[in-house]
Protein backbone atom coordinates (compact mmCIF):
# COMPACT_ATOMS: atom_id res chain seq x y z
CA UNK A 1 0.00 0.00 0.00
CA UNK A 2 1.25 3.55 -0.79
CA UNK A 3 0.87 6.63 0.54
CA UNK A 4 -0.16 9.30 -2.41
CA UNK A 5 -0.65 13.05 -2.81
CA UNK A 6 -3.13 14.21 -5.51
CA UNK A 7 -2.95 17.94 -6.22
CA UNK A 8 -5.76 19.09 -8.21
CA UNK A 9 -7.85 22.10 -8.32
CA UNK A 10 -10.85 20.07 -10.12
CA UNK A 11 -12.61 19.02 -7.08
CA UNK A 12 -14.50 16.07 -9.45
CA UNK A 13 -11.61 14.89 -11.15
CA UNK A 14 -9.34 14.72 -7.85
CA UNK A 15 -12.11 12.97 -5.95
CA UNK A 16 -12.20 10.68 -8.83
CA UNK A 17 -8.74 10.20 -8.99
CA UNK A 18 -8.57 9.61 -5.62
CA UNK A 19 -11.26 6.45 -5.54
CA UNK A 20 -9.41 4.95 -8.47
CA UNK A 21 -6.37 4.68 -6.21
CA UNK A 22 -8.26 3.80 -3.08
CA UNK A 23 -9.74 1.21 -4.69
CA UNK A 24 -6.51 -0.57 -6.16
CA UNK A 25 -5.68 -0.45 -1.95
CA UNK A 26 -3.71 2.75 -1.75
CA UNK A 27 -4.25 5.53 1.02
CA UNK A 28 -4.37 9.58 -0.54
CA UNK A 29 -4.18 13.06 0.51
CA UNK A 30 -6.15 15.21 -1.52
CA UNK A 31 -5.33 19.03 -1.94
CA UNK A 32 -6.51 21.76 -4.39
CA UNK A 33 -3.13 24.19 -4.32
CA UNK A 34 0.14 23.77 -5.04
CA UNK A 35 0.98 25.83 -1.91
CA UNK A 36 -0.83 23.07 0.11
CA UNK A 37 1.40 20.46 -0.91
CA UNK A 38 3.91 21.88 -0.47
CA UNK A 39 3.15 21.74 3.25
CA UNK A 40 1.66 18.44 2.68
CA UNK A 41 4.99 17.66 1.60
CA UNK A 42 6.74 19.17 4.75
CA UNK A 43 4.54 16.90 7.19
CA UNK A 44 4.39 13.20 5.47
CA UNK A 45 6.17 11.39 3.18
CA UNK A 46 4.56 10.46 0.12
CA UNK A 47 5.50 7.66 -2.35
CA UNK A 48 3.90 9.32 -5.49
CA UNK A 49 2.41 12.24 -6.43
CA UNK A 50 -0.13 12.67 -8.74
CA UNK A 51 0.55 17.06 -9.68
CA UNK A 52 -2.39 18.75 -11.99
CA UNK A 53 -0.54 21.17 -14.47
CA UNK A 54 -2.73 24.37 -14.87
CA UNK A 55 -4.13 25.32 -11.17
CA UNK A 56 -4.68 28.87 -9.82
CA UNK A 57 -1.65 30.51 -8.27
CA UNK A 58 1.01 28.88 -8.30
CA UNK A 59 1.20 26.20 -11.38
CA UNK A 60 1.80 22.60 -11.57
CA UNK A 61 5.58 23.33 -13.21
CA UNK A 62 6.25 26.00 -10.55
CA UNK A 63 4.51 23.74 -8.03
CA UNK A 64 7.58 21.18 -9.50
CA UNK A 65 10.39 23.41 -9.16
CA UNK A 66 9.67 24.20 -5.52
CA UNK A 67 9.54 20.59 -4.50
CA UNK A 68 12.46 20.22 -5.89
CA UNK A 69 14.43 22.78 -3.95
CA UNK A 70 13.08 22.50 -1.15
CA UNK A 71 12.27 18.58 -0.42
CA UNK A 72 15.30 16.64 -0.42
CA UNK A 73 14.38 12.68 -1.24
CA UNK A 74 11.30 14.09 -3.48
CA UNK A 75 8.86 11.23 -4.75
CA UNK A 76 8.12 10.24 -8.01
CA UNK A 77 5.57 12.83 -9.51
CA UNK A 78 3.37 12.64 -12.12
CA UNK A 79 2.29 15.39 -14.19
CA UNK A 80 -1.61 15.84 -14.84
CA UNK A 81 -2.55 17.96 -18.06
CA UNK A 82 -5.84 18.63 -20.04
CA UNK A 83 -4.15 20.98 -22.26
CA UNK A 84 -1.31 19.28 -23.49
CA UNK A 85 1.71 20.80 -25.58
CA UNK A 86 5.54 19.77 -26.72
CA UNK A 87 6.42 22.88 -24.86
CA UNK A 88 4.87 22.35 -21.48
CA UNK A 89 5.93 18.15 -21.87
CA UNK A 90 9.52 19.02 -22.46
CA UNK A 91 9.43 21.72 -19.40
CA UNK A 92 7.44 19.01 -16.75
CA UNK A 93 10.17 16.43 -17.72
CA UNK A 94 13.25 18.95 -17.36
CA UNK A 95 11.92 19.77 -13.97
CA UNK A 96 12.41 16.16 -13.07
CA UNK A 97 8.64 14.66 -13.61
CA UNK A 98 8.36 11.10 -13.33
CA UNK A 99 6.10 11.22 -16.17
CA UNK A 100 3.23 13.61 -17.91
CA UNK A 101 -0.11 12.30 -18.51
CA UNK A 102 -3.04 14.25 -20.51
CA UNK A 103 -6.05 13.91 -19.41
CA UNK A 104 -8.50 12.43 -19.20
CA UNK A 105 -6.78 9.61 -17.64
CA UNK A 106 -7.99 5.60 -18.12
CA UNK A 107 -8.01 3.55 -15.35
CA UNK A 108 -5.67 1.44 -16.45
CA UNK A 109 -2.96 4.13 -17.23
CA UNK A 110 -3.42 5.18 -13.87
CA UNK A 111 -2.19 1.79 -12.66
CA UNK A 112 0.54 1.43 -15.10
CA UNK A 113 2.23 4.64 -14.35
CA UNK A 114 1.65 4.21 -10.82
CA UNK A 115 3.15 1.00 -11.17
CA UNK A 116 6.58 2.12 -12.50
CA UNK A 117 6.65 5.08 -10.44
CA UNK A 118 6.53 2.82 -7.37
CA UNK A 119 9.52 0.54 -9.03
CA UNK A 120 11.69 3.96 -9.45
CA UNK A 121 13.22 6.53 -8.52
CA UNK A 122 12.37 10.15 -9.79
CA UNK A 123 15.17 11.42 -12.17
CA UNK A 124 16.86 14.20 -11.62
CA UNK A 125 16.86 17.73 -13.13
CA UNK A 126 18.13 21.17 -13.32
CA UNK A 127 16.10 24.28 -10.93
CA UNK A 128 15.74 26.37 -13.73
CA UNK A 129 12.55 28.43 -13.40
CA UNK A 130 9.69 27.71 -16.77
CA UNK A 131 10.15 29.98 -19.73
CA UNK A 132 6.80 29.51 -20.84
CA UNK A 133 8.18 30.01 -24.46
CA UNK A 134 5.93 27.80 -27.36
CA UNK A 135 7.74 25.95 -29.51
CA UNK A 136 7.34 24.52 -32.97
CA UNK A 137 7.50 20.96 -32.49
CA UNK A 138 4.24 20.55 -33.37
CA UNK A 139 2.67 17.30 -32.47
CA UNK A 140 0.51 15.78 -29.64
CA UNK A 141 0.79 12.34 -31.21
CA UNK A 142 1.66 9.78 -28.46
CA UNK A 143 5.26 8.95 -30.77
CA UNK A 144 5.61 12.37 -29.99
CA UNK A 145 5.14 12.94 -26.74
CA UNK A 146 7.32 10.54 -25.96
CA UNK A 147 10.24 12.77 -28.30
CA UNK A 148 8.71 15.52 -25.64
CA UNK A 149 9.65 13.83 -22.73
CA UNK A 150 13.43 12.56 -23.81
CA UNK A 151 13.95 16.09 -24.87
CA UNK A 152 12.99 17.49 -21.37
CA UNK A 153 14.88 14.25 -19.73
CA UNK A 154 17.99 15.40 -22.30
CA UNK A 155 17.52 19.33 -21.22
CA UNK A 156 18.28 18.27 -17.85
CA UNK A 157 21.71 17.05 -18.46
CA UNK A 158 25.15 17.91 -20.71
CA UNK A 159 25.68 14.78 -21.97
CA UNK A 160 26.59 14.04 -25.58
CA UNK A 161 23.13 13.40 -27.27
CA UNK A 162 22.37 11.51 -30.59
CA UNK A 163 18.97 12.45 -33.03
CA UNK A 164 18.64 9.64 -34.71
CA UNK A 165 15.41 9.54 -37.70
CA UNK A 166 14.34 9.63 -41.13
CA UNK A 167 15.73 12.57 -43.20
CA UNK A 168 12.69 15.05 -43.23
CA UNK A 169 11.43 14.26 -39.75
CA UNK A 170 12.52 17.19 -37.74
CA UNK A 171 15.54 16.29 -36.34
CA UNK A 172 17.07 19.97 -36.27
CA UNK A 173 13.75 21.12 -34.84
CA UNK A 174 14.89 18.30 -32.01
CA UNK A 175 18.01 19.35 -31.13
CA UNK A 176 16.72 23.45 -31.35
CA UNK A 177 14.19 22.50 -28.47
CA UNK A 178 16.44 20.70 -26.88
CA UNK A 179 19.08 23.89 -26.81
CA UNK A 180 15.99 26.28 -25.89
CA UNK A 181 14.84 24.33 -22.67
CA UNK A 182 18.07 23.58 -21.45
CA UNK A 183 20.79 25.54 -18.73
CA UNK A 184 22.79 26.61 -22.41
CA UNK A 185 19.49 28.63 -23.86
CA UNK A 186 21.32 32.05 -23.67
CA UNK A 187 24.65 30.81 -25.35
CA UNK A 188 24.45 30.19 -28.93
CA UNK A 189 23.23 27.16 -30.79
CA UNK A 190 25.84 26.40 -33.77
CA UNK A 191 24.65 23.98 -36.88
CA UNK A 192 26.95 22.16 -39.60
CA UNK A 193 25.76 20.12 -42.37
CA UNK A 194 28.35 17.34 -42.37
CA UNK A 195 27.30 16.11 -45.36
CA UNK A 196 26.62 19.14 -47.59
CA UNK A 197 30.75 20.21 -46.82
CA UNK A 198 33.54 18.72 -49.09
CA UNK A 199 35.60 16.08 -46.99
CA UNK A 200 38.44 18.05 -47.33
CA UNK A 201 37.08 21.72 -45.70
CA UNK A 202 34.76 19.63 -42.99
CA UNK A 203 37.79 19.66 -40.44
CA UNK A 204 38.69 23.57 -40.97
CA UNK A 205 34.82 24.13 -40.52
CA UNK A 206 34.78 22.41 -37.53
CA UNK A 207 38.35 23.10 -35.87
CA UNK A 208 38.94 26.51 -37.71
CA UNK A 209 42.87 26.98 -39.05
CA UNK A 210 45.37 29.72 -38.64
CA UNK A 211 46.79 31.93 -41.73
CA UNK A 212 48.88 29.99 -43.84
CA UNK A 213 47.46 26.55 -42.89
CA UNK A 214 47.02 25.84 -46.61
CA UNK A 215 46.12 27.60 -49.90
CA UNK A 216 44.40 29.94 -49.42
CA UNK A 217 44.38 30.43 -45.46
CA UNK A 218 44.29 34.16 -45.68
CA UNK A 219 43.48 34.63 -42.14
CA UNK A 220 42.90 32.62 -38.40
CA UNK A 221 39.40 31.15 -38.52
CA UNK A 222 37.66 30.06 -35.23
CA UNK A 223 35.70 27.09 -36.60
CA UNK A 224 32.37 25.96 -34.86
CA UNK A 225 33.59 24.15 -31.98
CA UNK A 226 35.14 27.78 -30.75
CA UNK A 227 32.19 29.39 -32.07
CA UNK A 228 29.22 27.36 -30.13
CA UNK A 229 31.73 27.68 -27.18
CA UNK A 230 29.71 27.62 -23.80
CA UNK A 231 26.49 26.62 -26.09
CA UNK A 232 25.43 23.62 -28.27
CA UNK A 233 26.91 22.25 -31.82
CA UNK A 234 24.65 20.32 -33.67
CA UNK A 235 26.13 17.83 -36.09
CA UNK A 236 23.68 17.20 -39.22
CA UNK A 237 24.07 13.80 -41.03
CA UNK A 238 27.39 12.56 -38.54
CA UNK A 239 26.62 9.65 -40.48
CA UNK A 240 28.54 10.95 -43.18
CA UNK A 241 31.38 12.47 -41.73
CA UNK A 242 35.31 10.84 -43.13
CA UNK A 243 36.92 8.87 -40.72
CA UNK A 244 40.00 10.76 -39.85
CA UNK A 245 37.78 13.50 -38.90
CA UNK A 246 35.65 11.20 -36.54
CA UNK A 247 39.08 10.81 -34.43
CA UNK A 248 39.14 14.42 -33.97
CA UNK A 249 35.61 14.55 -32.89
CA UNK A 250 35.99 12.20 -30.13
CA UNK A 251 39.20 13.87 -29.27
CA UNK A 252 36.93 16.93 -28.67
CA UNK A 253 34.48 15.03 -26.43
CA UNK A 254 37.41 13.43 -24.50
CA UNK A 255 39.39 16.31 -23.69
CA UNK A 256 37.61 19.21 -24.35
CA UNK A 257 39.77 21.05 -26.24
CA UNK A 258 40.66 21.74 -30.40
CA UNK A 259 43.98 21.96 -32.40
CA UNK A 260 43.24 24.46 -35.30
CA UNK A 261 44.63 23.06 -38.52
CA UNK A 262 48.35 24.58 -38.99
CA UNK A 263 48.30 24.82 -35.20
CA UNK A 264 49.96 22.99 -32.29
CA UNK A 265 48.17 25.16 -29.78
CA UNK A 266 45.32 23.29 -28.07
CA UNK A 267 41.70 25.72 -27.45
CA UNK A 268 39.62 24.53 -24.55
CA UNK A 269 35.93 24.52 -25.66
CA UNK A 270 32.81 24.04 -23.43
CA UNK A 271 30.53 22.55 -26.17
CA UNK A 272 27.89 20.43 -25.94
CA UNK A 273 27.89 17.94 -28.74
CA UNK A 274 24.50 17.22 -30.48
CA UNK A 275 24.64 15.07 -32.95
CA UNK A 276 22.06 13.94 -35.83
CA UNK A 277 21.53 11.20 -38.42
CA UNK A 278 19.11 9.19 -40.65
CA UNK A 279 21.35 6.20 -41.43
CA UNK A 280 22.12 3.07 -39.30
CA UNK A 281 25.17 3.59 -36.93
CA UNK A 282 25.04 0.39 -35.59
CA UNK A 283 25.18 -0.99 -39.23
CA UNK A 284 27.76 1.31 -40.18
CA UNK A 285 29.83 0.25 -37.43
CA UNK A 286 29.87 -2.90 -38.28
CA UNK A 287 31.00 -2.32 -41.80
CA UNK A 288 33.76 -0.25 -40.52
CA UNK A 289 32.40 3.31 -42.07
CA UNK A 290 31.49 4.73 -38.16
CA UNK A 291 33.96 4.69 -35.34
CA UNK A 292 32.62 2.45 -32.25
CA UNK A 293 34.05 4.51 -30.02
CA UNK A 294 32.66 7.87 -31.25
CA UNK A 295 29.32 5.85 -31.67
CA UNK A 296 29.72 4.64 -27.97
CA UNK A 297 30.60 8.50 -26.79
CA UNK A 298 27.80 9.83 -28.68
CA UNK A 299 24.97 7.72 -28.06
CA UNK A 300 24.88 8.88 -23.73
CA UNK A 301 21.27 9.79 -24.66
CA UNK A 302 19.38 9.40 -27.37
CA UNK A 303 16.02 10.51 -29.50
CA UNK A 304 14.59 8.79 -31.89
CA UNK A 305 12.40 10.80 -34.18
CA UNK A 306 9.28 8.61 -35.80
CA UNK A 307 8.37 9.36 -39.18
CA UNK A 308 4.92 11.38 -40.06
CA UNK A 309 3.38 8.04 -41.45
CA UNK A 310 3.87 7.08 -37.55
CA UNK A 311 2.13 10.02 -36.06
CA UNK A 312 -1.26 9.91 -37.68
CA UNK A 313 -2.56 12.67 -35.40
CA UNK A 314 -0.17 15.13 -36.18
CA UNK A 315 -0.53 15.40 -39.74
CA UNK A 316 -3.54 17.97 -40.03
CA UNK A 317 -2.22 19.92 -37.29
CA UNK A 318 0.92 20.47 -38.84
CA UNK A 319 -0.52 20.67 -42.18
CA UNK A 320 -2.59 23.92 -40.55
CA UNK A 321 0.46 25.35 -39.00
CA UNK A 322 2.41 25.35 -41.99
CA UNK A 323 -0.65 27.17 -44.44
CA UNK A 324 -1.25 29.68 -41.01
CA UNK A 325 3.04 30.18 -41.70
CA UNK A 326 3.14 30.31 -45.43
CA UNK A 327 -0.19 33.22 -44.78
CA UNK A 328 1.94 35.60 -42.57
CA UNK A 329 -0.11 38.45 -41.55
CA UNK A 330 -2.85 37.09 -44.32
CA UNK A 331 -5.93 35.08 -43.81
CA UNK A 332 -4.27 31.59 -43.56
CA UNK A 333 -6.36 28.67 -46.11
CA UNK A 334 -8.25 25.68 -45.04
CA UNK A 335 -8.79 22.06 -45.83
CA UNK A 336 -11.70 20.58 -46.79
CA UNK A 337 -12.79 17.30 -45.23
CA UNK A 338 -11.26 15.34 -48.20
CA UNK A 339 -8.30 17.22 -48.52
CA UNK A 340 -7.72 16.25 -44.69
CA UNK A 341 -8.25 12.26 -45.70
CA UNK A 342 -6.29 12.51 -48.69
CA UNK A 343 -3.40 13.68 -46.40
CA UNK A 344 -3.91 11.06 -43.82
CA UNK A 345 -3.56 8.46 -46.41
CA UNK A 346 -0.94 10.18 -48.38
CA UNK A 347 2.62 7.65 -46.81
CA UNK A 348 4.86 10.64 -46.51
CA UNK A 349 8.19 9.18 -47.84
CA UNK A 350 9.51 12.75 -47.08
CA UNK A 351 8.18 13.03 -43.62
CA UNK A 352 7.23 16.44 -42.18
CA UNK A 353 9.67 18.44 -44.71
CA UNK A 354 7.55 16.83 -47.87
CA UNK A 355 3.97 18.49 -46.06
CA UNK A 356 5.64 21.79 -45.24
CA UNK A 357 6.41 21.68 -48.96
CA UNK A 358 3.21 20.65 -50.39
CA UNK A 359 1.42 23.16 -47.98
CA UNK A 360 3.62 26.14 -48.49
CA UNK A 361 2.97 25.68 -52.14
CA UNK A 362 -0.91 24.82 -52.15
CA UNK A 363 -0.97 28.64 -50.79
CA UNK A 364 1.15 30.00 -53.10
CA UNK A 365 -1.04 28.06 -55.90
CA UNK A 366 -4.71 27.89 -55.13
CA UNK A 367 -6.50 30.02 -55.70
CA UNK A 368 -9.73 29.77 -53.37
CA UNK A 369 -9.71 30.08 -49.76
CA UNK A 370 -10.30 26.01 -49.38
CA UNK A 371 -8.01 23.70 -50.20
CA UNK A 372 -9.43 20.54 -52.03
CA UNK A 373 -8.15 16.94 -52.31
CA UNK A 374 -7.88 17.30 -55.79
CA UNK A 375 -5.14 20.16 -55.31
CA UNK A 376 -3.14 18.32 -53.80
CA UNK A 377 -3.38 15.39 -55.52
CA UNK A 378 -2.63 17.39 -58.41
CA UNK A 379 0.54 18.83 -56.63
CA UNK A 380 2.22 15.60 -54.72
CA UNK A 381 4.92 14.15 -56.14
CA UNK A 382 3.25 10.35 -56.49
CA UNK A 383 3.27 9.10 -53.05
CA UNK A 384 1.38 5.99 -52.22
CA UNK A 385 -2.65 6.69 -51.53
CA UNK A 386 -5.24 4.47 -50.37
CA UNK A 387 -6.71 3.96 -54.06
CA UNK A 388 -10.47 4.73 -54.52
CA UNK A 389 -10.61 4.39 -50.38
CA UNK A 390 -10.73 0.26 -50.78
CA UNK A 391 -7.24 -0.73 -49.54
CA UNK A 392 -4.88 0.10 -47.12
CA UNK A 393 -1.05 0.97 -47.86
CA UNK A 394 0.85 -1.81 -47.88
CA UNK A 395 3.19 0.09 -44.53
CA UNK A 396 0.21 -0.11 -42.35
CA UNK A 397 0.30 -3.94 -42.80
CA UNK A 398 4.05 -3.78 -41.15
CA UNK A 399 3.70 -1.01 -38.36
CA UNK A 400 2.52 -1.80 -34.41
CA UNK A 401 -0.90 -2.36 -34.15
CA UNK A 402 -1.30 0.94 -31.19
CA UNK A 403 -0.28 3.16 -34.40
CA UNK A 404 -1.97 1.65 -37.06
CA UNK A 405 -5.47 1.65 -34.83
CA UNK A 406 -4.92 5.24 -33.91
CA UNK A 407 -4.29 5.95 -37.66
CA UNK A 408 -7.30 3.95 -38.77
CA UNK A 409 -9.32 5.20 -36.26
CA UNK A 410 -8.70 8.73 -37.28
CA UNK A 411 -9.33 7.61 -41.05
CA UNK A 412 -13.04 6.17 -40.21
CA UNK A 413 -14.02 9.65 -37.98
CA UNK A 414 -12.56 11.83 -41.16
CA UNK A 415 -15.08 9.66 -43.70
CA UNK A 416 -18.16 9.82 -41.84
CA UNK A 417 -17.86 13.37 -40.66
CA UNK A 418 -17.15 13.69 -44.86
CA UNK A 419 -20.11 11.09 -45.45
CA UNK A 420 -22.79 13.12 -43.17
CA UNK A 421 -21.73 16.47 -44.07
CA UNK A 422 -20.06 17.08 -40.73
CA UNK A 423 -23.48 16.46 -38.92
CA UNK A 424 -22.02 15.01 -35.85
CA UNK A 425 -24.55 13.18 -33.98
CA UNK A 426 -25.64 11.76 -37.29
CA UNK A 427 -21.90 10.45 -37.11
CA UNK A 428 -21.84 9.45 -33.90
CA UNK A 429 -24.84 7.37 -34.87
CA UNK A 430 -22.60 5.56 -37.58
CA UNK A 431 -19.43 4.92 -35.96
CA UNK A 432 -21.47 3.25 -32.79
CA UNK A 433 -20.20 5.24 -30.16
CA UNK A 434 -21.54 8.49 -27.80
CA UNK A 435 -21.04 12.14 -29.07
CA UNK A 436 -18.82 12.92 -26.25
CA UNK A 437 -16.40 10.49 -27.31
CA UNK A 438 -16.50 11.62 -30.81
CA UNK A 439 -15.71 15.24 -29.87
CA UNK A 440 -12.86 13.78 -28.02
CA UNK A 441 -11.46 11.85 -30.63
CA UNK A 442 -11.87 14.90 -33.51
CA UNK A 443 -9.83 17.52 -30.95
CA UNK A 444 -7.75 14.35 -30.56
CA UNK A 445 -7.16 13.91 -34.16
CA UNK A 446 -7.43 17.85 -35.08
CA UNK A 447 -11.02 17.21 -37.12
CA UNK A 448 -12.73 20.15 -34.88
Amino acid sequence: MAHLLIVDDDDAFRETLAETLQGLGHRTVEVARGGEALDAMREARFDAVFLDHRMPGMDGLQTLAAMRARIAHLPPVIVLTAHASGSNTIEAMRLGAFDHLTKPIRRDAVIEVLARALRAEAPSAASTPFSGEEDELIGLSNAMREVHKRIGLAAASAAPVLILGETGTGKEMVARALHRHSARADAPLIAINCAAIPRELLESELFGHVRGAFTGATGDRPGCFRAADGGVLLLDEIGDMALNVQAKILRVLQQGEVTPLGSHRTVKVDVRVVAATHRDLSTAVRDGSFREDLFYRLNVLSIQVPPLRDRLADIVPLAEHFLRRAAASDAPKALSTAAAQWLIRHSWPGNVRELRNLMERCHALVRQRVIDSTDLAGDADGGSMIDGGNSLPADWLDGELPASVERLERLLIAHALSQTGGNRAETARRLGIHRQLLYRKMAQYGLD
